[in-house]
């Protein structure tokens, strides 16, 4: 299936879940921020949250600094 990541298309498996995704991007144990379709899903809902054609994902990475 195609999503757009962070506004570019990107092919994926079909019935992937989020946590997937961010496996899949090298972003696990990473402090991110996940929106799918402008809906902030939580961490602890990756897992069960199923991705599907044509979503519109952001992945926000946070950056620590002073």
């Amino acid at each position: 299936m195609t999503l757009t990541l962070n506004g570019k298309s990107l092919k994926v498996a079909d019935n992937l879940n989020a946590h997937d995704l961010i496996v899949q991007l090298g972003y696990e144990n990473q402090r991110i921020a996940l929106e799918v379709n402008e809906t902030i899903i939580p961490k602890y809902k990756h897992v069960e949250f199923t991705l599907n054609e044509s979503d519109k994902i952001e992945i926000i990475k946070a950056v620590g600094g002073g």
